[in-house]
């Protein structure tokens, strides 16, 4: 293990009580988002390399109790795909706001400068009307004197252009002003729009979420710490299976200087609690814990971990670095940052906190590089 990464991990370790650091395989961590286990709980090689938690006494089955884990892992997962729904409208809404805005102030512009136009034309017209309502053509043509009728064909001439540039410009700003309106319209029917997917979207997102905590209130004490074993050694099996694979022998890449500070963010962010769509101070959901550690490095990137996904560089799980990020599941909806030595630290999901965790606790869909 470099230096480097030691001192990245030196802050975060510090605040996790009980939890080894990944540094070869057959070693995990506990289940993302747990509570830290107990000294009959500890971090501990999966079931599959020979050791296990022991049971628990309780009315329900292993079995009962797996079914019970596999419906909240599903409801917390629609919930986290329609929390992703949610903040791109809620993005999408603050630039159509945003848009709204400054096509408002181009309509009062463009007002003020027609009416200033259509004053001028008045004046103009006003003028012809005092010299007997014949034009500057018409005048010159009655003059005798040809110093007179050369110097007013200049002046004619003259008149001509800036009264065929005032009609131009009048159109030009009857044309914008017009364009503006219909722009604006657009992105008032687009706001609307957004309004009612994110309503959907939390709608969906409180009905998936009191689903499952309905559903986790209906357990026992003792069921509720079998089930929460149960989800540390799902977490536990899959890390150790990803690490057993060697792929910790070929991530050796440093932290860039924003990477680093991202990475001190998220660590600074430990034990808050998740909470959907917040992007802190004090709770953060899965996007918006990373969306905010690099805005702290000073890189803007996408809020959501589908846009994440799709918008930020993709680099290989072997060449990832402490400051990336990995995208999890086929739908990417999930997001945490790497840390480096195996670890990452995320916002699980309702009822846990920002936490650290393995990185192959969960199905990799891919890692992307914020600062490529």
């Amino acid at each position: 293990m470099g230096t480097g990464k030691r001192g990245l991990l030196a802050a975060a370790v510090s605040v996790v009580c009980a939890v080894t650091v990944l540094g070869a395989p057959g070693v995990a961590f506990a289940s993302p988002g747990a509570p830290d286990p107990g000294p009959s709980s500890s971090a501990t090689t999966s079931p599959a390399a020979g050791s296990s938690a022991p049971p628990l006494p309780s009315t329900a089955s292993n079995k009962d109790l797996e079914a019970v884990h596999i419906k909240l892992e599903a409801l917390y997962h629609d919930a986290a795909v329609a929390t992703d729904d949610y903040n791109a409208a809620e993005e999408a809404t603050k630039k159509q706001s945003a848009e709204i805005v400054e096509l408002a102030k181009k309509i009062v512009a463009g007002q003020a400068k027609l009416d200033d136009l259509k004053d001028r034309a008045g004046a103009a017209a006003r003028a012809q009307y005092r010299t007997g309502g014949l034009p500057d053509g018409a005048r010159l043509m009655l003059s005798d004197d040809p110093a007179e009728f050369l110097d007013g064909a200049g002046r004619v001439l003259q008149g001509e252009r800036a009264t065929k540039g005032m009609i131009g410009e009048l159109t030009r700003t009857q044309q914008d002003l017009e364009q503006y309106s219909k722009d604006a319209s657009t992105q008032w029917q687009k706001l609307e729009a957004g309004r009612k997917t994110k309503a959907a979207a939390q709608k969906k997102i409180e009905k998936q979420i009191a689903a499952a905590e309905k559903l986790e209130s209906q357990l026992e004490k003792e069921e509720k710490e079998r089930l929460e074993q149960l989800e540390r050694q799902d977490a536990q099996k899959a890390q150790t299976a990803w690490l057993d694979t060697g792929i910790l022998a070929e991530i050796n890449s440093a932290a860039s200087v924003q990477g680093k500070r991202a990475v001190q963010f998220a660590t600074a962010q430990m034990g808050k609690a998740y909470e959907w769509g917040a992007e802190g101070p004090d709770t953060f959901d899965c996007s918006g814990l990373t969306s905010e550690a690099w805005k702290s490095a000073g890189q803007a990137i996408p809020r959501t971990s589908q846009e994440q996904w799709k918008q930020l560089p993709h680099v290989a799980v072997e060449d990832m670095r402490p400051g990336d990020l990995i995208i999890y599941f086929d739908d990417a909806s999930h997001v945490a940052l790497y840390v480096g030595d195996g670890a990452i630290i995320h916002a699980p999901r309702p009822g846990r906190t920002v936490t650290l965790a393995g990185a192959g606790s969960m199905p990799i869909l891919g890692v992307v590089r914020p600062d490529a």
